[in-house]
């Protein structure tokens, strides 16, 4: 009977270990990228200075990364 305690404990902790992973990488990744017609208004930047598509919104580009990370949005 102990066996199966400490076996049970095991799969119990590996389970926790990925769910937790799974939620840390959820929140350093975040939501994807939106664009916000604000921040082109306030740079005078076309959306596709910071995103990968023209139109704006999805991943951003390298320029759009490192505006982000500045963390001084506008809106």
């Amino acid at each position: 009977m102990t066996g199966l305690v400490h076996m049970g404990w095991r799969i119990g902790a590996a389970g926790a270990g990925a769910a937790f992973l799974v939620v840390a990488t959820l929140a350093l990744t975040g939501a994807p990228a939106q664009a916000k017609k604000c921040i082109a208004e306030a740079t005078g930047f076309p959306c596709k200075k910071c995103h990968v598509s023209p139109s704006g919104g999805g991943a951003l580009s390298a320029y759009g990364q490192k505006y982000k990370a500045k963390g001084n949005l506008p809106c």
